[in-house]
């Protein structure tokens, strides 16, 4: 598997990623490591998790141990996107007990957070199970990692947002405050952006009430976004506006009122949550004497 969508996992960005983790982990070197283990001694060691969730980041593991000492001998047992349980073996690490020593918190660090992110998504998405519309992520990320991350949401079974600013254009409020007080409406400034942004690119628009999803959907954008509308407001909209027009719920959803904003037929529900107030999952890395 080298792709999820639209995320490539040979991106270099990602060698970039762990190169970067760990040069500030090893720091001069591993000094408790090297004055304690012999450089001939081997080992084995299993990554095994302790609680319920979502696997996301096992398929990353093997680049951190090879990253470090290229004999190393990674086995991964289990496929991201797996539901795991506590005792379930991720996979096993084997060769010099000194570089899987200096390899493996890094790769617990991110094995852990990415699966976090995933078993997140997880709930969100089990929480809208037949609803029409889809949970997606937002640009709300580690600074660094929104690559992984954003791979994480994908193994959780959600959807990806905009990677980043140059994938569509999204009219944010603060867009529009500055516009207005050129004297622009909602209209005017929908022709602005399209007059100048790329063919084809997809525009999408914040709303905040329904007279202003309407003049939104009357001046031809693809997406309206409801920004903290109540699930009977979204509603309104969403029977109201022409059927091309998709509808994205955004603000204050949490995993209580998830199911409710999705009833309303939304197509896009975004969660800044799942990327930046996840729980990183509960994983240990074994070794065997």
């Amino acid at each position: 598997m080298t792709s999820i969508g639209n995320i490539d996992l040979s991106n270099t960005q990602i060698d970039d990623i762990i190169n970067l983790a760990l040069s500030e982990d090893l720091g001069e070197g591993d000094v408790t490591s090297e004055a304690l283990i012999p450089p001939d001694l081997q080992g084995k060691a299993s990554i095994i998790i302790v609680e319920n969730g979502v696997l996301a980041g096992a398929i990353i593991m093997a680049r951190i141990f090879n990253k470090v000492d290229p004999s190393l001998k990674f086995i991964q047992r289990i496929e991201d996107g797996t539901s795991v349980q506590p005792g379930d073996i991720v996979g096993t690490v084997s060769g010099s007990m000194l570089s899987i020593l200096k390899a493996e918190r890094v790769a617990l660090n991110l094995l852990q957070r990415l699966s976090g992110v995933a078993t997140e998504t997880a709930r969100y998405v089990a929480e809208i199970r037949g609803c029409k519309g889809k949970i997606y992520d937002t640009r709300k990320t580690t600074p660094g990692m929104r690559l992984l991350e954003k791979y994480a949401v994908k193994m959780g079974g959600g959807e990806n947002h905009r990677m980043h600013l140059g994938d569509a254009v999204l009219i944010k409020d603060n867009h529009i405050a500055a516009l207005r007080a050129e004297g622009l409406n909602l209209a005017e400034i929908i022709t602005r952006i399209k007059q100048n942004s790329r063919e084809g690119i997809t525009i999408e628009i914040e709303v905040t009430t329904s007279e202003e999803a309407a003049e939104a959907a009357q001046a031809g954008v693809d997406i309206i976004m409801l920004d903290n509308m109540s699930p009977k407001e979204m509603k309104k909209v969403v029977d109201s506006i022409p059927a091309g027009i998709r509808t994205e719920a955004s603000g204050n959803i949490t995993l209580k009122n998830v199911r409710e904003a999705a009833l309303s037929g939304v197509h896009i529900i975004s969660i800044g949550a799942i990327t930046h107030s996840y729980k990183s999952l509960d994983i240990r890395i074994e070794y065997e004497s």
